[in-house]
């Protein structure tokens, strides 16, 4: 049903299910969303086959690994292909955690300007206690594109579809950011993030090693609000 709709870059779709689809209201906090897009560029050029991690001990943390590149062409997509270059022009080989985290730098922002030249986002103004505070907001124009990348994960929680990599890792990417409560479900919350992540754990271990490490760096920024 869902495999006749031309599919966004993870990123994209992550962005949207991360918002309320009529007010436009971000469900986390965007620091936090934006390390999830951050993974989530990296798997689509992993599954790309244009980035690769190094394979180093498997009892040091996921996120020590290093990125390489594999095919190290443009892929036509500006925010790709700004992080193709900043792993080609890096000093030495990034570690995955530092690339996500530094990569995460006003992603949230760069993604969003994609979604509102793609159309697909709508920029509006509004104005707040008697017109003296204004606000920008973003809605979405067309509610299609997340209706669809919620109906995928649906499908999976119901176990009518099998998944394929690009929706077990927006399902991996969903459980670990703590948005399965807005797939609108009427499951146990924490049990379908289980079960999202036993998707997600079932596909490519450097797929899970990214969402493992967005994951470690989302508690990290959850730490340091706190100090």
């Amino acid at each position: 049903m869902t495999a006749s709709v031309p599919r966004l870059p993870l990123r994209d779709e992550l962005f949207l299910l991360g918002h309320n689809d009529d007010t436009g209201h971000p469900h986390l906090h965007r620091d936090a969303l934006a390390l999830g897009l951050s993974g989530a560029v990296l798997i689509d050029m992993f599954l790309a086959g244009r980035v690769d991690l190094d394979h180093i001990d498997p009892a040091h943390p996921a996120g020590e690994q290093r990125l390489r590149l594999h095919i190290d062409r443009p892929v036509g997509d500006l925010i790709a292909d700004t992080a193709l270059a900043s792993i080609r022009y890096a000093h030495t080989a990034p570690p995955l955690k530092v690339w996500l985290r530094g990569f995460a730098h006003d992603l949230y922002d760069r993604t969003r300007a994609g979604l509102v030249a793609a159309g697909i986002l709508r920029h509006t103004t509004r104005r707040r206690l008697g017109g003296l505070v204004r606000a920008d907001t973003y809605i979405a124009a067309d509610t299609k594109w997340a209706i669809v990348a919620r109906a995928r994960l649906r499908y999976l929680a119901a176990r009518r579809e099998q998944p394929d990599n690009h929706t077990a890792a927006l399902a991996g990417l969903v459980a670990v950011l703590g948005l399965t409560p807005y797939l609108y479900l009427d499951d146990d919350t924490t049990a379908l993030t289980a079960h999202l992540k036993t998707i997600a754990n079932q596909h490519h271990r450097p797929i899970r090693d990214i969402t493992a490490t967005v994951d470690a760096a989302l508690g990290d920024l959850a730490t340091a609000t706190y100090r």
